[in-house]
C-alpha cells in the first residue's frame, strides 16, 4: 500500500538517486552536515550536491513516474507513508529534516502514527562487551513486558540484543535501516530481520533496492531519536555513531539516558561521558520508565533484586563476583573448596543472580 503523494516520493528517489554524490561530499559520517543537506529544497539539493552532473539529476526529476513506484512496491510487498499521510508518525513532523517518505516493511501499525504509544530508543556499539550485550537483551525485555515499543538500528551487537529482547517477550520493535527496507542490514542478521517482520516493522527513508551510504547512517540517527520519547545508551566508545543518536536526541528535547560502564573500558567511554554531561543513569527498566513516564509513574512491578535469604557461602561468592574477584580470589574469601565454588557458582546462575561471560568468568546478572 502506498499513501505517499507523487511531491514527497519524487523528492525521496531524488535523494536516493544523488545517494553516491552526497557520499563524496563527506569524508565521514556526519551529524550537522547530514541534517543539512537533506533539508534543503529539491534545486538547491541538485545545485549543492549534483556538480557536473546537474543536468542528469533534473532529467531524472523530470522522467519521474509515480507508477512505476507504485508496481515496485506492490510487488515487494512494502508499503509507503509520506509527511501528507494520516500514517506518518506526529513525532517526526516537527523535524526540519523529516523523511519526506518512509518505506515500510511489517506492520505499518507499530509505528503509532498518532504518538500514543510509549516508544524507546535502545542503541549502542557493535563490538559490545558481554555485559552490554545482556544489558540490551533484558532491557528489551523489561520494556516489552512493561508494553513499550523499542526502536533500534538492526546493528550488530548492542541493537541486535535489544530487539532479540523484545521479540523474547513477544514484545512490538522498530528497526530503522540505513538502506532499502527490502533487505536486512547487515545480511548476518537476516532471521532476525524475519522476526522483526513478525512483530513490528522495518523503516527507512531509502527507497527499496538502495544500498546504505556512510553518510545514511548517521541520517537514519535522526529517525530512530525522533520516533523515540527516550533514546538509551547502552555501551558506546567514544567518538561512536552511536553518541549521533544521543545528539540526535538532546536536539529534539527528548529525554537521554546511558548505562553506567567500566571507567577502564574504551567500549564504555562514550556512555560513561554522556553521564558525565548530564544523561540520566539507567540501572534497569524502571529508570527508563520513570524517563518515560514520569518518575514512579510507569506501570512496572520493580522486581526484588535478591531472595530473600542467601546461604552463608552463596552471599560470600555473590560478593566476590560483585567484587571482580576472579574464580580463585572467590574461592579463598569464600573459605570453599575449588568443587565447592563451582557448585555455589552454578547455584548463583540458575538463581539468575550472575552470569558467565564468553571467557568462563562470572558476573553479576544484569535484573538478578
Amino acid at each position: 500500500m502506498n499513501d505517499a503523494c507523487a511531491p514527497c516520493l519524487r523528492r525521496s528517489m531524488l535523494i536516493a538517486h544523488l545517494g553516491p554524490r552526497i557520499a563524496a561530499l563527506f569524508d565521514r559520517p556526519s551529524r550537522a552536515r547530514a541534517r543539512e543537506v537533506l533539508a534543503l529544497p529539491e534545486p538547491d539539493l541538485i545545485a549543492a550536491v549534483a556538480g557536473s552532473h546537474e543536468d542528469r539529476a533534473r532529467s531524472f526529476v523530470e522522467g519521474f513516474d509515480r507508477g512505476l513506484v507504485d508496481a515496485d512496491l506492490e510487488r515487494l510487498g512494502l508499503s509507503a507513508v509520506c509527511l501528507h499521510s494520516d500514517g506518518y508518525p506526529a513525532r517526526l513532523v516537527g523535524l526540519s529534516d523529516a523523511p519526506a517518505v518512509l518505506y515500510l516493511a511489517g506492520d505499518p501499525d507499530v509505528l503509532d502514527a498518532t504518538g500514543s504509544v510509549p516508544m524507546a530508543c535502545l542503541v549502542g556499539t557493535r563490538r559490545p562487551s558481554g555485559y552490554a550485550l545482556e544489558v540490551a537483551h533484558e532491557l528489551g525485555r523489561g520494556l516489552a513486558s512493561a508494553g513499550v515499543t523499542v526502536v533500534s538500528g538492526l546493528a550488530l551487537g548492542v541493537d541486535a540484543a535489544a530487539h532479540r529482547g523484545t521479540l523474547a517477550r513477544r514484545g512490538l520493535t522498530v528497526a530503522v535501516l540505513a538502506c532499502g527496507v527490502d533487505r536486512p542490514y547487515p545480511r548476518t542478521n537476516g532471521v532476525l530481520y524475519e522476526r522483526v517482520l513478525e512483530r513490528g516493522v522495518a523503516v527507512s527513508e531509502m527507497p527499496p533496492g538502495h544500498p546504505a551510504f556512510r553518510w545514511s547512517f548517521p541520517a537514519r540517527n535522526r529517525i530512530m531519536a525522533g520516533l523515540s520519547a527516550m533514546t538509551v545508551v547502552v555501551e558506546a566508545g567514544d567518538p561512536s555513531g552511536t553518541l549521533i543518536t544521543a545528539a540526535f536526541a538532546l536536539d529534539l528535547g527528548r529525554e537521554l539516558g546511558a548505562v553506567p560502564g567500566w571507567v577502564t573500558s574504551r567500549m564504555a567511554a562514550g556512555s560513561n561521558r554522556l553521564l558525565r554531561e548530564g544523561a540520566s543513569v539507567v540501572r534497569g527498566v524502571e529508570d527508563i520508565l520513570d524517563g518515560l513516564y514520569g518518575v514512579g509513574n510507569g506501570a512496572f512491578s520493580r522486581g526484588a533484586p535478591d531472595p530473600p535469604q542467601l546461604e552463608p557461602t552463596l552471599r560470600r561468592v555473590l560478593d566476590g563476583v560483585e567484587a571482580g574477584e576472579g574464580a580463585e580470589a572467590i574461592r579463598r574469601s569464600a573459605g570453599v573448596s575449588a568443587a565447592g565454588a563451582r557448585a555455589a557458582l552454578g547455584r548463583l546462575e540458575l538463581l539468575g543472580l550472575v552470569s558467565r561471560d564468553g571467557f568462563g568468568s562470572y558476573q553479576r546478572a544484569f535484573g538478578g
